[in-house]
């Protein structure tokens, strides 16, 4: 019992690396990725389409973080392709 609440215990301790959040823009939403509390990517408008516009809601903003965080932990390119918004339905 006391090996699980030990298990339990740092598991909960253990904080993520890199952590994601949004945050309100003037026309809508952007999103942060930061690596302990140092903002390593502000994303105030939607990557590689032609418009300049921000996500329209937060959780899209949020969908993005977290397939960037997710490339980021697996030492990949952050970099979002349009077919990759496209597949999170991210509203273009």
């Amino acid at each position: 019992m006391a090996f699980i609440l030990l298990l339990l215990f740092t598991a909960c301790a253990k904080k993520e690396a890199l952590t994601s959040s949004s945050f309100k823009t003037n026309s809508g939403w952007g999103y942060t990725i930061a690596y302990k509390e140092k903002v390593l990517i502000k994303q105030s408008i939607i990557p590689v389409i032609n418009n300049i516009k921000s996500f329209e809601t937060e959780k899209d903003a949020l969908k993005v973080a977290d397939l960037v965080k997710q490339k980021l932990t697996q030492n990949l390119s952050p970099t979002v392709t349009k077919n990759e918004l496209i597949l999170l339905k991210i509203k273009l």
